[in-house]
Order: C-alpha cells, then structure tokens, then sequence
C-alpha cells in the first residue's frame, strides 16, 4: 500500500502530522507492506530568504496579525508539539525558501531516503535554528540522512530536480489540495491535516482492506 504525503519544511503541522502518522503506522499490523512517499509542496514559492528576520515577525506582516497575537499563535504550536513529543523553538526559526530543499529531497526520494531527509529538515527549521535554504546546511543535512555530498552539490549547483519539485505541486493542485500535510492511501482515501493518530489509523485500516 502507498501513502503519498505532500508537505512543505516550513510547514509546523506537517512536522506534527508526521509523528501523529508514524503513531498510527507502529499499531498498524501491515505496516511493513506501506510504503511512505514524501512529495513536494510550497507555501510561499515567493518567499525570499531573510535570517535577519524573525518568523513571528514574517507572520505578522503576511496574515495581517499584531506582534502579540501572533505570538500567542507560536505558542499554541509550540504545546501541540511538545504533545507529539517535538520541541519546537519557533524564535530561532530562519524564515528560507523551501525550494532547493525540495530539490534535494527529491534527490533522497531517488535514492529511498526521503523519509530520513525529511525529519532532518524538519528538525534543522524547527529545532534548531538552521538555515534549510543554504548550501552547505542542506550538505550537511542530505550526508546525515544517507545521500553523497558529491550528488547533493551537483543538485545544487544546478537546476535538478526542479521539474520533479514543480511536478509534485501541480499534482496536488490536480487533486485539489488546499493546504499540507495532505495524505494520499493509494489515491483512493486521503487525510487533510495534522489528524490524530485514531484517524490515521482507521484511514490506513480501510485502506489497507480495500486493496485486498
């Protein structure tokens, strides 16, 4: 059985809805017959790169939020991380274009190291701080995760990948995702949002007899 999910780094649900899933996946007793794929989706293709710039303040201005509220809305995130078992430090997040991360994680899905790449960029932007639209943190990123540094320089240094990326955002819009995470189980049955795990769960149940 596949599992499509389109998520984007920058995207804190998606962090949350993937350990919700993998809840879900370590009680499904057919979890060894999944397999995961992540696809590519951006929030803001527009975004420019800002370190200087917090996120509480790249908010603010973008949704039209006082500095205040916007805070209280971290916040919020903040605890429904920590309930998954994340910890979130969203007043050190580097504000970056997801682009060539997803380019690289195209790269990882080549090789069946996606999932590997993904949590580790989801760490780097939510954790700890890191720039995930520099060069050498995505290197760095891609060899923990598996991948060669030679491959993920010439990604890099080139343009591949970018139709795989651009492909992945037009399919979700072919199939009318309006927001990530979003789900797919064998394109017959999806899951918009960080669901519960009981949701996932039950999902991949029917799923999983349906292609029986």
């Amino acid at each position: 059985m596949q599992v499509e999910i389109w998520s984007d780094v920058m995207c804190p649900f998606c962090y949350i809805g993937k350990r919700k899933f993998e809840e879900a996946l370590k009680q499904f007793p057919s979890r060894n017959e999944v397999l995961v794929s992540w696809k590519s989706f951006q929030l803001d293709a527009y975004l420019t790169t800002d370190p200087k710039r917090s996120l509480d303040e790249h908010l603010a201005e973008k949704k039209g939020w006082s500095l205040e509220y916007t805070r209280q809305m971290q916040q919020h995130v903040e605890r429904m991380a920590e309930d998954v078992g994340l910890k979130f430090n969203l007043d050190k997040v580097v504000v970056a274009n997801s682009f060539d991360a997803h380019r690289v994680l195209q790269l990882a899905k080549s090789l069946g190291r996606d999932n590997e790449l993904e949590e580790s960029l989801f760490k780097a932007y939510f954790t700890d701080g890191k720039n995930t639209a520099d060069a050498e943190t995505l290197v760095t990123l891609g060899i923990e995760a598996g991948l060669d540094e030679g491959a993920i320089r010439n990604v890099l240094n080139s343009d591949a990948y970018a139709i795989e990326v651009k492909r992945d955002i037009e399919e979700s819009r072919r199939l009318g995702v309006r927001g990530v995470p979003f789900f797919a189980f064998n394109r017959e049955y999806a899951v918009s949002g960080a669901q519960s795990s009981e949701v996932f769960l039950q999902v991949l149940e029917k799923a999983f007899a349906g292609k029986a």
